[in-house]
């Protein structure tokens, strides 16, 4: 983990925070979630925290509805996303206008929740995971940055076996993410979601051990 100087920073950031990134199919989730249950820590999901503030009277829902009209609403008066989704698929401009609103709000939600886990103190870590944990920025906020690896034939296999996606859309999805050369050069720990669940299990147990850190169903 990295060191602070700042005697105040560091008791502040007494809990780290990790970020748990890695491309489509790579299996972020089910990391998310032995992270949890098993190792105690607190888990932030960048996408339930974006559909969390676009829900009726939160600030993007507001926001969205003052920037793209009330005909994206749907007949009970929440957002349409398949309907935002058609404006702003293949429009540069209105996807650029959406993100300027949802970014920063999701990560200023996601600050207000770090601090609360700190604040209550009864998490090993804090867990963030989201797709684009290195372009958007959030490196700055982290203590450390964790790249979950599957080879593409697997990350492929399972969304058609998962999400029923076709192998071309597969192939189109994570054709724009950053390759697996970028996420190394970005990240400090490599997990390798290759095997089964019980191979995770052991990495994260490792992991905890060398960082000193506490779980909750193991003696680390």
């Amino acid at each position: 983990m990295r060191q602070n100087n700042s005697k105040e920073a560091d008791t502040k950031r007494r809990i780290p925070v990790i970020g748990v990134t890695g491309g489509v199919g790579s299996g972020k989730s089910v990391v998310m979630e032995l992270l949890e249950k098993e190792f105690g820590a607190g888990v932030i999901l960048a996408d339930l925290v974006a559909h969390d503030l676009m829900e009726p009277g939160a600030v993007s829902y507001r926001q969205i509805v003052a920037e793209f009209g009330t005909e994206i609403l749907d007949g009970e008066g929440r957002i349409d996303r398949p309907a935002l989704s058609r404006i702003v698929f293949g429009h540069p401009e209105q996807l650029q206008r959406l993100n300027a609103i949802t970014h920063p709000n999701v990560k200023q939600e996601i600050l207000s929740r770090i601090a609360r886990f700190r604040e209550e103190g009864n998490v090993s870590v804090i867990a963030l995971e989201a797709a684009l944990l290195i372009e958007s920025g959030y490196e700055e906020i982290l203590d450390e940055l964790w790249y979950v690896y599957v080879s593409e034939e697997i990350r492929i296999r399972r969304l058609m076996e998962g999400r029923g996606y076709t192998e071309e859309k597969s192939r189109s999805i994570m054709a724009q993410q950053l390759g697996e050369e970028a996420f190394r050069s970005h990240c400090s720990r490599i997990i390798d979601n290759n095997g089964d669940v019980e191979s995770l299990r052991e990495q994260l147990v490792k992991i905890f051990r060398e960082e000193g850190l506490r779980a909750v169903s193991f003696d680390v």
